[in-house]
């Protein structure tokens, strides 16, 4: 038997003994792992693009949030 197995023996084991909270518990985690991430729904291209962002970032390139703020401020008003 699997390591994988072996585990999934055991949580049926415990979801048999389970009461309504856990099981509920265990049902929204086991929902959250079945929901696929949004980056996988990304066009290529803008996983390209915000990859390149973060080594441009890695490297000191981008510009504070600060500055751009102050830059920026007059298109944000209320």
């Amino acid at each position: 038997m699997t390591t994988t197995e072996a585990l999934r023996k055991q949580v049926k084991k415990y979801v048999d003994k389970a009461d309504e909270n856990s099981l509920r518990g265990v049902n929204a985690i086991l929902e959250i792992d079945q929901q696929s991430d949004f980056w996988d729904e990304l066009p290529d291209q803008v996983k390209q693009d915000v990859d390149e962002a973060l080594l441009e970032s890695e490297r000191g390139e981008g510009k504070p949030h600060e500055e751009v703020i102050r830059k920026y401020a007059k298109w944000h008003t209320k």
